[in-house]
């Protein structure tokens, strides 16, 4: 079963954002656009301490999304995924903790780092970069490549469908075996929707997967700042031109961002004081939703006061 409830004012307002954004000069948003919105009566924060897996899924979530279910390139919100699986490999003790494992999760999800996230792939599935392999030794590294893939499909999630988490990110792209692994025409690339991202984000904040304490740890590193001066020091502070900049002074914030030459994307969990917390995931696609550095802003801005 779905994990929220669709509510029918929330997709009003959802779609009359959208029309509205459209009108202010963006022609076809709605198709380069994916949008899972939650809202939520009480934080979620920590919201299934001391509950079940099967009662804290059934507690109802009212929300709203357009094109939730398309899967689209993730560009580096594909890290989250990453994060999780990392966190679910040391505790079956797949994987060693470790000083330097920490520093590439930190760098990874704060800084967005590539260089981070190679090494953590490399980790969660056994596999290096290098030249391309001979037909025999590739199909085994491309076995070891899908674990992650495998882990997801074992979580049961309706939302699962189309989701490919297998590749790493790059800065200018991959090459030998990297390269083949994509497939002749990109095939293989990485792919989330909205509604999957807006579940996994979810059970990071309610800690309802891995372990608390995992996802407490998850949580650390997935908190933004929004105080100016931190974020003019940081150029890469995945606030400004994403959600957390449609917020206002005060807000608390949780996110992953993905930016590239054809995506602009970020999911986010807010709280604002006097306001229901929401969790937000938006996807865009294509050049000049990449460029614009206001539509995820008024996005947040817009439906945090709907």
């Amino acid at each position: 079963m779905a994990f929220y409830s669709p509510d029918q004012a929330m997709g009003q307002a959802l779609r009359q954002l959208i029309d509205q954004l459209q009108q202010q000069g963006r022609p076809g948003l709605g198709e380069q656009l994916s949008i899972t919105w939650l809202r939520y009566g009480t934080s979620l924060v920590g919201g299934a301490d001391g509950m079940g897996q099967e009662a804290f899924w059934n507690q109802t979530v009212t929300g709203a999304s357009w094109a939730g279910e398309t899967p689209r390139y993730p560009a580096s919100v594909v890290k989250l995924v990453y994060l999780v699986a990392a966190e679910a490999w040391l505790q079956r003790q797949l994987i060693e903790d470790g000083p330097e494992l920490r520093r590439a999760l930190a760098d990874m999800v704060r800084d967005s780092g590539n260089d981070a996230t190679s090494l953590v792939v490399d980790l969660l599935s056994g596999t290096t970069s290098g030249p391309s392999l001979p037909p025999e030794r590739a199909e085994a590294w491309c076995r070891q490549r899908q674990l992650v893939n495998g882990w997801l499909a074992r979580l049961g999630w309706q939302e699962m469908g189309g989701v490919n988490a297998c590749q790493k990110t790059w800065a200018e792209g991959p090459y030998g075996r990297e390269r083949d692994f994509y497939g002749p025409q990109l095939e293989n690339r990485n792919r989330l929707s909205t509604d999957f991202t807006a579940r996994l984000l979810h059970a990071v904040m309610a800690g309802a997967v891995v372990s608390p304490p995992a996802c407490r740890r998850m949580m650390a590193l997935l908190r933004r700042s929004l105080d100016l001066q931190a974020r003019a020091a940081d150029p890469e502070n995945q606030v400004d031109g994403f959600l957390g900049a449609g917020l206002p002074n005060g807000a608390r914030l949780w996110s992953k961002a993905g930016w590239m030459s054809q995506a602009r994307h970020d999911a986010a969990y807010v709280e604002v004081d006097g306001t229901a917390p929401m969790l937000l995931v938006v996807f865009s696609e294509g050049r000049a939703r990449a460029a614009d550095d206001t539509l995820l802003p008024s996005i947040a801005a817009a439906l945090l006061a709907a």
